[in-house]
C-alpha cells in the first residue's frame, strides 16, 4: 500500500482500476473529528463514474457529534441556512486496500471475494478546497508544508513519518450487551493483571489470528501484539511509515478490532480511562523527518533528519548530544504548543481522568531522554541513528490519529522554521523540582478554552477555520457531561443527601 503513494497519480489509476474489473461493489469512507470512520457501499460502475470528479457526501458528519446529535452550535460546514448540503468527497486512490471480513457477495467474473476498499477526502463543493476539519486533508495540509519548507531548500524531499502504539481493554459483550449494562458490571476477556504473558497469549487464538491475519491484508502493519497489564488489555504497535499512511492505518486498526471482535463477542475499548483505580489506555505516537536520497541505482535511502553522526559535547544536557539541530528545534516547537493543542491529544471527557500522577501518564509540559513519565519522550541511541525519535505520550487511546499528528508536525514545523531553543530542561537531569514543569490542563473544559483563545499558538498554525470548528465541537462534548446525571451522584447521593 505504502508504495501507492509515491507512485506518479496516472500509473496508481491504472494499477487500482485494473485490480476492480471483476468486483461489483465497492467500500468507501471518510473519518470525522472523533475518527469513525462514515462511508458506504457504492456499485462499480457508481465507483467508476465518480473516481475523477468525486461525489456528494453529506456535510452534516462534521455537523453533528459521535452519537448523530447534531452540534448545538451552528457549524459553518453543515447548517439549517445551507440544508446541511452535500460536500464533495475525493477518492483516495492511494488508499486502495480490501477488506478481508468482508464479502462483497456479488463478484462480476470470478476472482477476490474481498470487499474493495478507499477512503475519502472532503472539499467544498464550489471552490474543490479542503474543507477545515477534515482530518485526512488536515495532515496532508502539513505534510505539504513540511515538503515546500524554505527550512529545507537545500535538502532532498522531505517527509513526515511516524508510528503508533494502542492500549485496549477487552470485554465479553456485544453491542446489545454493552447497552443494556450501561458500561456497567462488564466482563473482561481475561481477569487479573497479566502484562506481556506469553501464557495469556495462547487464549482466544481463533480472535486473535484472525486479527492478526486481517490486519496483515487490511496493510495496517502491525509490529507488535501483546498483552498489558490490565484485565483482559492488550497492547498493539502499528509500524512505522509515512506519517499520512501512519493515521489511515491506526484508524483502520481500531475498525478492524471492533469489527472482528464483534464476531467473536468480544468488544474492544479504546477509551482513555475505562476503569477507575487501573492504568489507562494509552495512543503514544511516534515521530521523525525523513529525507529521501535516491542512490546510483535508482533505490532510495531514507536519511533521519533528527539525528547526529557525531556527538556535540557543547550541548546544554547530555541528553541531546546526538539530537541534530533540526532535531532540537522540533521539540522546542512542540513543547511550546503542547498546552495549547491538548484537545486533539486528549479529545473527550474521559481523556483526563487518564492524565494524572502516578500513572505512567504525563502531566506536565515536559521531554526526557528514555523517560517514560514525561510528555515526550526521546529515543535517541547513538548505536541506532536510523531510530532517533520523540514519543508523544499525552495522547491515549481514544485520540483521532490525523489530528493530533497534524499538530505534531505544525508545532515542530514552526519551531524548525523559527530556530526554537530548548528552555526546559529534560526530566531526570539533577534535582531538577518538578513542580516547575507547566502543567498541562486538567479539563476537556480548561484544555478547549485555551485551545480558542485568540492568541492561541493553535491558531497560528493550524488557523482559525479549524480552530473554531473542532473547538466547539470539544465545547459541545462538554456541554453533554454538564446536562448528564451519572451512576456516581446517583449512588453517592440517592440515599444520603
Amino acid at each position: 500500500m505504502s508504495d501507492l503513494l509515491s507512485m506518479d497519480q496516472k500509473k496508481v489509476k491504472d494499477l487500482v482500476l485494473s485490480r476492480l474489473r471483476e468486483d461489483a461493489y465497492v467500500k468507501v469512507a471518510g473519518v470525522d473529528v472523533d475518527g469513525i470512520l462514515r462511508g458506504k457501499i457504492i456499485s462499480r460502475a457508481k465507483f467508476l463514474s465518480v473516481v475523477d470528479a468525486g461525489f456528494g457526501f453529506c456535510s452534516v458528519i462534521f455537523g453533528w457529534d459521535m452519537h448523530d446529535k447534531t452540534y448545538a452550535h451552528r457549524s459553518a460546514i453543515s447548517n439549517e441556512e445551507n440544508g446541511f448540503r452535500d460536500m464533495l468527497a475525493i477518492i483516495d486512490l492511494t488508499s486502495y486496500r480490501r477488506i478481508p471480513w468482508e464479502s462483497t457477495n456479488g463478484r462480476l467474473r470470478g476472482g477476490s471475494n474481498e470487499m474493495p476498499f478507499f477512503l475519502v477526502h472532503f472539499c467544498d463543493p464550489e471552490t474543490h478546497a479542503p474543507i477545515a476539519p477534515d482530518p485526512r486533508s488536515l495532515l496532508a495540509t502539513m505534510a505539504s508544508r513540511i515538503a515546500d519548507s524554505s527550512a529545507f531548500k537545500d535538502l532532498n524531499p522531505i517527509a513526515p513519518f511516524a508510528g503508533m502504539e494502542f492500549e485496549f481493554f477487552q470485554y465479553r459483550e456485544t453491542h446489545d450487551t454493552i447497552y443494556q449494562k450501561r458500561g456497567l458490571g462488564l466482563t473482561p476477556l481475561t481477569p487479573g493483571m497479566f502484562g506481556y504473558s506469553v501464557a495469556r497469549l495462547g487464549l482466544n487464538k481463533e480472535y486473535q489470528r484472525e486479527m492478526l491475519d486481517s490486519c496483515e491484508s487490511l496493510g495496517v502493519g502491525l509490529e507488535g501484539w501483546h498483552t498489558e497489564t490490565g484485565p483482559g488489555v492488550f497492547e498493539t504497535a502499528i509500524g512505522y511509515c509515512d506519517a499520512r499512511r501512519l493515521a489511515d492505518n491506526a484508524t483502520l486498526f481500531k475498525f478492524a478490532a471492533k469489527t472482528i471482535g464483534a464476531q467473536y463477542g468480544i468488544m474492544p475499548c479504546f477509551m482513555a480511562k475505562p476503569q477507575q483505580g487501573l492504568p489507562g489506555n494509552s495512543g503514544h505516537i511516534h515521530v521523525s523527518l525523513m529525507e529521501s536520497i535516491q542512490n546510483e541505482d535508482k533505490s532510495i535511502t531514507k536519511r533521519n533528519l533528527f539525528t547526529r553522526t557525531e556527538r556535540d559535547t557543547n550541548a546544554a544536557w547530555p541528553d541531546i548530544e546526538y539530537l541534530s539541530d533540526i532535531g532540537r528545534h522540533f521539540l522546542a516547537g512542540v513543547l511550546a504548543g503542547l498546552p495549547w493543542v491538548m484537545p486533539l491529544f486528549a479529545p473527550t471527557i474521559n481523556s483526563y481522568k487518564r492524565l494524572v500522577e502516578n500513572f505512567w501518564a504525563p502531566v506536565t509540559v515536559s521531554w526526557g531522554l528514555e523517560h517514560r513519565v514525561a510528555s515526550i519522550r526521546l529515543i535517541c541511541d547513538p548505536q541506532s541513528p536510523k531510530s532517533t525519535r520523540f514519543e508523544v505520550r499525552t495522547p491515549g487511546a481514544d485520540v483521532q490519529p490525523h489530528l493530533a499528528l497534524a499538530a505534531i508536525y505544525a508545532l515542530g514545523l514552526r519551531g524548525i522554521e523559527e530556530k526554537l531553543e530548548l528552555t526546559i530542561p529534560p526530566m531526570g537531569a539533577g534535582k531538577i523540582d518538578p513542580s516547575q514543569f507547566e502543567r498541562l490542563p486538567r479539563s476537556l473544559r480548561a484544555a478547549t478554552e485555551r485551545f480558542m483563545a485568540k492568541d492561541s499558538l493553535a491558531r497560528v498554525v493550524l488557523g482559525d477555520d479549524f480552530v473554531d470548528h473542532y473547538g466547539a465541537t470539544r465545547l459541545h462534548e462538554c456541554r453533554e457531561w454538564d446536562d448528564a446525571v451519572t451512576n456516581w451522584e446517583v449512588e453517592r447521593y440517592i440515599e444520603t443527601i
